[in-house]
């Protein structure tokens, strides 16, 4: 049988390594709103499922839903929605083959999440 020698090889470059970039946030972050927009459909679809069950479990369900933590739950969901529809916006740009370079992704990335706070707020103004 053949002798193997271990190679002295570098490791594959982990999180530890690279400074975070806006792109590659904005990126992680489109896929973590996704994700929280389920969370939160499955909490609104639990609420109207108890308003056609009954009055005591549609008055838990609501109870959960406006409280505190049921308006914050539904405020980050709107801005999530925000979020992951600039970055529908912004992707639909690049799949064009436009504002691939890193400055205007870079400018984009922060369009959606500046796009996004602002109009969450006037949606929350406006409700």
């Amino acid at each position: 049988m053949a002798e193997t020698t271990e190679v002295e090889r570098p490791l594959s470059p982990h999180l530890q390594i690279y400074r975070p970039q806006l792109t590659s946030i904005t990126s992680i972050l489109t896929r973590i709103t996704g994700n929280a927009l389920i969370v939160a459909a499955v909490l609104i679809v639990w609420w109207l499922l108890a308003a056609a069950t009954s009055d005591s479990y549609f008055a838990t369900a609501d109870a959960v839903l406006t409280s505190w933590f049921g308006d914050l739950v539904l405020t980050l969901s709107l801005w999530a929605m925000w979020y992951h529809y600039l970055a529908g916006l912004r992707h639909l740009y690049f799949d064009a083959g436009k504002g691939l370079d890193i400055e205007t992704a870079e400018r984009l990335g922060w369009g959606c999440i500046i796009g996004s706070v602002v109009l969450t707020v006037i949606t929350l103004l406006l409700v």
